[in-house]
């Protein structure tokens, strides 16, 4: 283990540096700093050689070059057996390097940033320095976390200002993975085109979970902006599925601007209702969907739990409740269950979905697509029967859901709340079969909310074409008198003509939601 006697410290912030300095200090390591660095450090009386007086050239071009000269890298990147050499030069080795970067990634997250402003926060230098000293880690040793200025300093009091390997290399691991992010901020702040043949993404790790989707998988989540969106505020730690699950019950509760109820289970909408008044009635919709799928399911909602939602929940086993906030009386009934996930938003929901981008792992490469909820359409009726006011108000309910389910996915619903669900087939006709089922089972054994909303007549929504007749025909007797899907088939002729021997109206909206 070489034994540190020579250390520069460059940081931008100076967070719980001083404490680090003066162990530095009183161990005899000479300290080598730059401007606001070394200034910090002599007024805590701590001695310091400014990186000026060793390279023999002032601090230039206001800042930008400080620490880029020969007789800072050479004492950084030099191996034992080059010392001779560099020594001959009049250059004194450096064994250790505490760095930390301009902060960029704070600097661009603001709305309003300038490109100057941006421009000025790239750091050189330091990234320069971090990776000379990463790269020879076998004897110099690179901190650019504050994280680790407490085990550094136990390590040179345990070791007589001596690093082990292993620490070192540990070190120099997180200093390669600092410059990689920073430089994948920089690049992403830069581009402009998504689906570039680079395609850069800056991720860091903002939680640990449990495990993955099954127990003996490992799993974390990562954000790309800084926060994750929400914050558990009661109950055990969220797992991979919750995370799923929770990205499905919000982008689907986000479609909907009236007090709205999503139920979502294995990635899933199962359940989904919306009520003008009351939030405590969306939720009695939303559950009446498939209060079989219910049990330990995901619940979603658009607006501020209170009380009486809050007790109407606990009759019931849940894994996780989201909403854009909780009453302080709601949260009190929470917490009475240990184990219940309770989860608030950080921001609103959004009154359009966004665009987002996703990847996929497959084989030896990524998958990498935009996901847009919000694509161009033209809704046309293609049936000799137009749909009635109140159809099409149905029609549009179950649209927004469908969009949701993974295919081939299939909703029946009223105006105000979802009534079968078909999803995740391998056929359609499968899917409709399902749906058409679930609704018989809730139309007859559900409140007399779902009767009542039932009694004008059913609407059917389909992510992608109907490629036969066959699924219109199992319509017949179902009471579903509208169908809402994409169009496209090139039996599109045979499945109107189906519409029209039913007496089904039917619309196309030229747009396909396939969930794969």
């Amino acid at each position: 283990m070489p034994r540190i006697r020579r250390a520069l410290l460059s940081v931008s912030n100076k967070e719980h540096l001083v404490p680090l300095a003066k162990k530095l200090h009183r161990l005899n390591i000479q300290i080598i700093s730059t401007g606001g660095t070394a200034k910090l450090l002599l007024e805590n009386k701590i001695s310091v050689q400014e990186v000026s007086d060793v390279t023999g050239f002032p601090e230039m071009l206001v800042g930008r070059v400080k620490t880029l000269h020969p007789k800072i890298h050479a004492g950084i990147l030099a191996q034992d057996f080059q010392k001779k050499e560099i020594q001959n030069l009049g250059i004194e080795p450096i064994d250790l390097v505490v760095v930390n970067l301009y902060p960029f990634e704070e600097t661009v997250q603001n709305p309003n940033v300038t490109l100057e402003d941006a421009i000025e926060n790239i750091d050189i230098g330091g990234v320069a320095l971090i990776r000379a000293a990463a790269k020879n880690f076998k004897r110099v040793t690179v901190v650019v976390d504050q994280k680790d200025y407490e085990l550094l300093m136990q390590e040179l009091t345990v070791n007589d200002a001596h690093i082990s390997d292993a620490t070192r290399r540990h070190l120099a691991t997180k200093a390669f993975s600092k410059t990689a992010f920073y430089d994948a901020v920089v690049s992403k702040f830069f581009s402009d085109a998504p689906f570039s043949k680079v395609k850069v993404e800056a991720l860091t790790c903002a939680e640990v979970l449990r495990y993955g989707e099954n127990p003996h998988e490992r799993a974390s989540f990562y954000t790309s902006c800084g926060n994750k969106g929400i914050e558990q505020i009661h109950g055990k730690q969220l797992s991979f599925n919750n995370y799923m699950d929770i990205h499905s019950s919000l982008t689907t509760v986000a479609e909907f601007e009236k007090p709205a109820c999503v139920v979502v289970k294995h990635a899933n909408p199962c359940g989904v209702g919306v009520d003008g008044e009351s939030l405590q009635s969306a939720w009695k919709r939303a559950q009446a969907c498939d209060p079989v799928s219910y049990f330990g399911s995901i619940v979603a909602f658009n607006r501020v739990i209170e009380k009486d939602v809050a007790q109407q929940l606990m009759g019931d086993f849940v894994e996780v409740i989201v909403a854009p906030d909780f009453s302080s009386q709601a949260f009190e009934v929470f917490s009475t269950k240990k184990n219940l996930r309770v989860v608030k938003l950080l921001q609103p929901l959004p009154a359009k979905l966004p665009v987002f981008y996703e990847y996929r792992q497959v084989l030896n490469g990524y998958l990498f697509q935009e996901k847009n909820w919000n694509a161009p359409e033209e809704r046309r009726i293609v049936t000799k029967r137009q749909p009635t006011e109140e159809e099409l108000k149905q029609l549009e309910f179950a649209w927004k859901v469908v969009k949701h389910v993974k295919s081939n996915a299939i909703v029946v619903s009223s105006y105000q709340q979802t009534l079968g669900i078909g999803a995740g087939q391998m056929n359609r006709l499968d899917s409709v079969k399902i749906a058409l089922e679930k609704a018989a089972s809730v139309i007859a054994t559900a409140s007399s909310i779902s009767r009542n909303d039932t009694l004008r007549g059913l609407a059917l929504a389909s992510d992608a074409f109907f490629p036969f007749r066959d699924s219109i025909d199992l319509l017949k007797g179902s009471g579903v008198t509208c169908v809402i899907q994409p169009g496209g088939s090139i039996r599109d002729t045979e499945v109107i003509q189906a519409c029209d021997e039913l007496g089904i109206a039917m619309v196309f909206t030229g747009a396909r939601y396939f969930l794969h």
